[in-house]
């Protein structure tokens, strides 16, 4: 049995997700502050999952991969073009720079991946950012959504890259397919359920 604790900080209160395993801490996200909150909690990550990299959810990737030594798993190789800080700064007017990190496990075009000692299905669903990928672990009846799905709504698509039919279409074919008591712990807000949002979210009701 998996527990779980949540860290929400930095510009846009992102989520980091801390998964206590037997023998292993894995974490997914990395918004700015996560590496102290880690230290504060006693963690040793063995691992770090990135659901995509839009800043907010790496601005600590460099760090926590520091301070634990751990590998960094995400869809794509790092890139300041999935970061979007250059966006950030142009329209608010503040220099925000991502400190650089390695990903040492590259999941481009895998469906499955073996992290902490449990299968975990990955689910590319782009549309929000190209790199979206979701976490999906069976047996738990867990997954981490990231900025895919949320409590009464979805991700924003009006970011590069962005497109609300594919953000829509890779929602119906890879999470409402899942038990409706599937958990979803996302990027932003309150986790939710797959059986919530089918019933509940107004962005879904043609599904």
């Amino acid at each position: 049995m998996i527990r779980l604790e949540c860290y929400t900080g930095g510009i846009a209160m992102t989520n980091g997700w801390l998964v206590r395993l037997e023998g292993a801490d894995l974490l997914v996200d990395a918004p700015e502050g996560v590496a102290g909150w880690l230290d504060e909690r006693g963690a040793r990550v063995s691992a770090l999952l990135l659901t995509h990299q839009h800043f907010d959810h790496v601005m600590d990737a460099a760090e926590v991969k520091k301070r634990h030594g751990c590998p960094v798993l995400a869809w794509s190789g790092f890139s300041r073009a999935l970061t979007l800080e250059r966006l950030f700064g142009a329209f608010s007017g503040s220099l925000l720079t991502v400190p650089e990190f390695e990903v040492n496990e590259v999941l481009e075009g895998r469906e499955v991946a073996a992290i902490g000692g449990l299968e975990w299905r990955l689910l590319h669903i782009p549309g929000h950012s190209a790199d979206s990928v979701c976490f999906h672990q069976p047996g738990q009846g867990i997954v981490f959504g990231g900025d895919v799905l949320f409590q009464g709504g979805v991700g924003r698509t009006d970011l590069p890259g962005g497109s609300f039919e594919q953000l829509l279409s890779g929602i119906q074919a890879k999470l409402l397919p899942l038990p409706d008591a599937t958990r979803v712990c996302p990027g932003h807000g309150n986790p939710t359920s797959i059986g919530d949002e089918r019933l509940g979210n107004p962005f879904l009701t043609d599904y």
